[in-house]
């Protein structure tokens, strides 16, 4: 079996999956996103436009588990219109749940 080192921890390959983030905003727009799964990181996981779908896209192989996320639209933080799982956080505002 093939290990992958992540930030220390070893994690196997089979235990990843890609994941798919998707926002449909105006092309003008600098679009990230941040969770668990990067630190909150406000700018370490940028979304490309894709003109020819209308939308910007992200794809990462993250370890299986569960995380929070939302995205960065030209620095504020907005949620996945098309993540229906939510949990409250600490800012009076809601996280999107993602299951990996």
């Amino acid at each position: 079996m093939k290990i992958d080192k992540v930030r220390g921890d070893q994690v196997a390959r089979g235990d990843r999956e890609n994941v798919q983030f998707e926002l449909s905003v105006e092309p003008e727009r600098q679009v990230f996103v941040a969770g668990t799964f990067n630190n909150w990181s406000r700018s370490a996981t940028p979304l490309e436009y894709n003109p020819d779908r209308g939308h910007f896209k992200a794809s990462l192989h993250i370890p299986k588990g569960t995380y929070e996320y939302l995205f960065v639209v030209n620095g504020v933080w907005v949620e996945d219109p098309k993540c229906a799982e939510r949990v409250p956080n600490g800012f009076g505002t809601v996280n999107n749940v993602l299951h990996v």
